[in-house]
């Protein structure tokens, strides 16, 4: 169970750090179980209390069908209303359109409920031609979505991962992380795709981004590649607008599909997040090609670090008998990692989202450099730090270190640009979870930060 639960867990993720750095704490496993003192107290599955002034109740949508369940129409799918590719019901004098009757998974054929504006809309044109006497067939939809989550953007076309694999055999996910526009160009943000295919034929079954910019559009193009019957082969060579303000020479869209047909290709094998921990159980070795630098900042445990740059020269440190699972920030270096590996008769396969990907879905797994409440007194004693306190102002106001200065968490995405990359940031909060997200945040974005353990308190 996790936040938008359309998406994969690991594209959620995103979502929910957002949620989270925007001062929302989030609740999953559990459910409510009543309501007391009229409302203002909920009661969860666990026994524990949460206090509220007002609750939401968004469990889902169900089809408003009575007038039809009335009338004597067939219903199926959770009530919804049974039409055929005329709009027609169970009575062919009564048509249906809209939100609540049934339709076609264009990808799966499979019955389903997809609720959603544009489809809606589309149905309404249709059957005013049927009935006009212009011939115009439901061919159904494919469930094309996106959602705003303060400064992020949630986008989603076809089938999750999830229900792929319940419906198809040699299902294949890969995962890239490219900017919204040229990255030498100002304001460049990270466009997060992931693209769900079949690895012997390429057949595109979804595809799932997140990011601060563009991702409507990566969105809206492979939902359009998707009614084509566009496979990935096709992706590098769809031609897209291109100016530094606006987009990259390669788009995030060709570069999904330049990695898929890698994997279609035999040029590169992937795992994914989830079968990392498994891998590695069976004895293979995890390889970390990013710098050491960047390891220092956060790391996944038990692996070993040879920088990409000095990979060729220490390939006698690596034992060609064990098997390897190598990363590095976001792919493109561990790629490049193994084809050297495999061009030297290493057996290797890349995580695929590497690092990037990994320490978001799992931050539980990665391992920091901690300093303590009292290593940083001792530290303070000997020179001037850069702490920021990411507690509430009003909670700063009520007390804080000497010469940390107050950047609340909630404020992050919208002002971390003034930060200096040339120094080193000390991250405190109240508990340690709020300066551990914030750590995170600085770290993905290039910053060079240290949390400490013991915090405020």
């Amino acid at each position: 169970p996790h936040v938008l639960p359309p998406f994969d867990e690991e594209m959620a993720a995103f979502v929910k750090n957002e949620l989270a750095r925007n001062g929302i704490t989030v609740y999953t496993n559990q459910s409510a179980k009543a309501f007391k003192e009229n409302g203002k107290v909920i009661i969860l599955e666990d026994g524990s209390e949460l206090t509220s002034d007002i609750t939401i109740m968004s469990v889902g949508v169900q089809p408003e069908s009575s007038l039809a369940k009335e009338a004597g129409l067939e219903l199926g799918l959770r009530g919804g209303i049974l039409v055929n590719q005329n709009y027609q019901t169970s009575n062919p004098d009564i048509y249906a359109v809209g939100d609540a009757i049934i339709v076609k998974q264009e990808i799966t054929g499979q019955d389903a409920l997809i609720s959603l504006a544009s489809p809606a809309n589309r149905q309404g044109r249709q059957v005013a031609d049927n009935i006009a006497g212009i011939a115009r067939q439901n061919k159904g939809s494919i469930g094309t979505a996106i959602v705003r989550v303060f400064d992020l953007a949630a986008a989603s076309t076809g089938l999750s991962e999830r229900i792929a694999r319940q419906n198809f055999d040699d299902v294949a996910v890969v995962h890239t992380n490219n900017k919204d526009h040229a990255g030498y160009y100002p304001g460049a943000t990270d466009v997060v795709l992931k693209l769900i295919f079949n690895k012997k034929t390429g057949v595109i079954y979804g595809a799932q981004a997140v990011g601060q910019k563009g991702v409507d559009k990566r969105i809206d193009v492979l939902a359009t590649a998707i009614k084509a019957g566009l496979t990935v082969v096709d992706l590098p060579e769809l031609e897209f607008t291109y100016a530094p303000p606006f987009g990259a020479a390669k788009d995030p869209v060709n570069m999904a599909g330049y990695a898929a047909l890698n994997i279609i290709e035999g040029v590169s094998e992937s795992i994914q997040w989830y079968e990392l921990a498994d891998e590695l159980a069976k004895g293979k070795v995890f390889l970390d090609v990013r710098t050491e630098a960047e390891v220092a900042r956060g790391y996944i445990a038990n692996g070993i670090n040879i920088p990409l740059d000095s990979l060729r020269d220490r390939l006698s440190e690596l034992d060609p008998n064990k098997e390897y699972i190598i990363s590095c920030h976001s792919g493109l270096r561990s790629y490049i990692g193994e084809r050297i590996l495999k061009q030297n008769g290493f057996k290797v396969k890349n995580l695929d989202g590497a690092y990037h990907l990994y320490s978001t879905v799992k931050p539980e797994e990665i391992k920091r450099d901690y300093i303590s409440a009292s290593q940083l007194q001792e530290a303070l004693k000997e020179q001037p730090l850069n702490i920021i306190d990411v507690r509430e102002r009003m909670e700063f106001a009520m007390g804080h270190v000497p010469t940390a200065v107050n950047f609340p968490l909630s404020e992050f995405v919208s002002g971390y640009q003034a930060l200096d990359k040339d120094k080193t940031y000390h991250i405190i909060c109240q508990s340690g979870a709020r300066s551990e997200q914030a750590c995170f945040f600085l770290d993905d974005q290039g910053y060079k930060v240290a949390h400490q353990r013991g915090q405020e308190h």
